[in-house]
């Protein structure tokens, strides 16, 4: 039997690097069979020229919503997938598993429409402190883990040899990357903890600040607030993919609870990531032995504030990031010189 598979995470740009493990698990157990990804629009430059992907299927979830749901629903039936794969959990997605009258249809039982699903998996989130966590890709491996017979594989991108060749220029070694923003204020290490940081990282090392074009004017900030003399800012200078290949030759990585975070699992590159009012144990940390986590030390009352992040502190003082020192954060300077 043909197996035609396809993947479904329309969430935010970390989630779909996640997701990635599972084309490399599915790909792994079903080599030649057909695999399509299904991610929201914005997203799809990140799994371009992917060699184990087939088809990418991009819904625009900004202009026309609903119409262009119902529009790619029935893209996604008239593909009669043998198998639907779908780690996301909200509604939108659930209804695209249910329509597509896929014979295996896997999800979390939080989605509303888990009641359509053939393989129907609950989600649980590790408490804050525990031992040994739940990763996210281990999360997710368990929606095929009955159809497989290997382990969870890692996420991984593939930047092209265009991509590669667009960041050359930049290969000027040493140097270190540095991913500031975040979409929450509480998940985003303050910009002057950033440039005081920077400040005490060897003049010979060289800084790049990458990003989105709206990041550009943080990177500014960040700029103008440190004294290393060897400092540029790549917002919008790269996508997603050339950031990623940035990414694999630095010496180190910054980075917060946030995608660029998995751009360095998907490639093995180091990353120290700073996590502020979230905590690894939800199951987004680094997944590589050359990957650390940085936190306040003190387990504060208030930490984690929630399973993402808030616009503000809730208590008003912001100490799960403030209270990060230089030192946690060049924990590998004296390795590296």
């Amino acid at each position: 039997m043909t197996h035609k598979f396809l993947i479904i995470q329309t969430a935010f740009t970390g989630d779909v690097v996640l997701a990635t493990a599972l084309v490399e698990t599915l790909h792994l157990n079903y080599p030649g069979s057909q695999i399509d990804f299904l991610l929201r629009k914005g997203n799809e430059g990140l799994l371009q020229g992917h060699p184990h992907i087939n088809n990418l299927l991009v819904w625009d979830k900004k202009t026309g919503k609903n119409k262009n749901l119902f529009k790619i629903a029935r893209r996604v039936r008239n593909e009669k997938y043998t198998h639907v794969i779908n780690p996301h959990r909200f509604g939108s997605s659930g209804f695209i598993t249910w329509f597509s009258r896929a014979k295996y249809k896997a999800g979390f039982d939080k989605n509303p429409f888990a009641f359509c699903y053939t393989k129907k998996v609950k989600h649980a989130i590790s408490e804050p402190y525990t031992e040994h966590p739940v990763h996210e890709v281990e999360r997710n491996h368990q929606l095929v883990a009955e159809i497989t017979v290997s382990e969870p594989s890692g996420p991984k991108l593939y930047p092209t040899q265009a991509d590669y060749e667009a960041i050359d220029r930049f290969l000027v070694k040493p140097y270190v990357c540095i991913a500031p923003a975040s979409v929450w204020f509480t998940k985003q290490f303050p910009a002057d903890k950033w440039a005081a940081m920077i400040s005490e990282l060897p003049e010979q090392y060289r800084i790049y600040i990458i990003g989105a074009p709206s990041d550009s004017p943080l990177a500014e900030t960040i700029m103008s607030s440190t004294t290393h003399p060897h400092i540029a800012n790549l917002c919008g200078k790269l996508n997603f993919l050339q950031s990623a290949a940035l990414m694999q030759s630095a010496d180190m990585n910054y980075t917060n609870d946030s995608a660029p975070l998995h751009f360095a699992s998907s490639l093995n590159a180091p990353v120290t990531a700073v996590f502020c009012s979230t905590v690894p144990a939800f199951g987004f940390g680094p997944l590589r032995n050359n990957g650390k986590v940085v936190e306040i030390q003190e387990r504060l009352y208030c930490r984690p504030c929630g399973l993402h992040g808030h616009k503000q502190c809730p208590e008003s003082h912001f100490r799960c990031a403030k209270e990060i020192t230089n030192l946690q954060l060049l924990w590998w300077i004296s390795k590296a010189t």
